[in-house]
């Protein structure tokens, strides 16, 4: 862990991702940061120990870069970086839907870049982040970067072809526990329940199902009929769920994140 790495534009996610690097081993010596306000980057200094430089300073200095600016905000700060980047730096991209032809079109010719999708999870080192390698990387680049990102949950490599449909699952995938939770909290209120109690037994049984997804091995559908008695409570719950087309609404939405990936991805629109 003697290469200086660089994280550009570092928001919480990008902050996270330092504190899990630190953890897991790297000297805040060889982390850099770049922040658009002075008083973000000198907050990050103190916290964590790290070096606030500029964009251009992290290019001409890091051995490996990642960019977590915001998918809109990419070409700009590609355009800055480029006549300070040489080509075998490592460019690791966190922006949704930006392809890593992208980045390999506004660099040097045989840039490795290399493509990850997390989720906000970092923040509690429980990310999922799915990593794809664009045309230059190589087996090194790829677990380097499953290195850096490990620091904070587990890691996954898929083509990248398979990158929009992770983002609908993965990247975009805690919004939707968040949201389940959230309706689920204001039924428990309607039942009666005060919404601290409500709360509290809804987190704690997501706990415990994604422990037992994660753990046992099973078939969600097995683990969810060894909880459906006949004729009980629980079957006439999902009763009402398929009557309301939750399963097809889930794959609906899947589907609009999904679309709305490559549209970023075609620069047809902004995030």
């Amino acid at each position: 862990m003697t290469q200086k790495v660089a994280v550009l534009g570092t928001g919480k996610i990008g902050e996270a991702l330092l504190s899990g690097m630190i953890r897991g081993g790297w000297a805040p010596a060889d982390l850099l940061v770049t922040a658009r306000r002075a008083e973000r980057a000198e907050e990050l200094r103190a916290r964590h120990g790290v070096t606030p430089v500029t964009n251009a300073e992290a290019a001409k200095t890091a051995d490996t870069l990642i960019l977590t600016v915001k998918p809109q905000d990419m070409g700009t700060l590609l355009d800055e970086l480029a006549p300070h980047i040489p080509a075998d730096r490592l460019i690791i991209s966190g922006a949704a839907g930006i392809p890593t032809s992208f980045f390999e079109s506004r660099l040097a010719a045989g840039t490795p870049v290399v493509r990850v999708m997390t989720n906000t999870p970092a923040l509690v080192d429980e990310a999922m982040s799915v990593i794809s390698a664009g045309s230059h990387a190589s087996e090194a680049d790829l677990a380097h970067t499953e290195e850096i990102f490990g620091s904070v949950g587990k890691t996954l490599r898929v083509p990248e072809s398979q990158q929009d449909a992770c983002t609908a699952l993965s990247g975009s995938g805690p919004a939707y526990f968040f949201y389940l939770v959230e309706a689920m909290t204001d039924a428990g209120i309607l039942l009666g329940l005060p919404r601290d109690k409500a709360h509290d037994l809804i987190v704690q049984s997501a706990i415990g199902a994604a422990t037992m997804l994660r753990d046992s091995g099973e078939h969600p559908v097995k683990l969810r009929e060894n909880v459906t008695s006949p004729a009980g409570t629980t079957i006439n719950a999902i009763r009402e769920l398929e009557n309301h087309g939750v399963r097809a609404a889930l794959i609906a939405a899947l589907e609009a994140a999904r679309d709305r990936s490559r549209e970023l991805a075609s620069g047809s629109s902004n995030k």
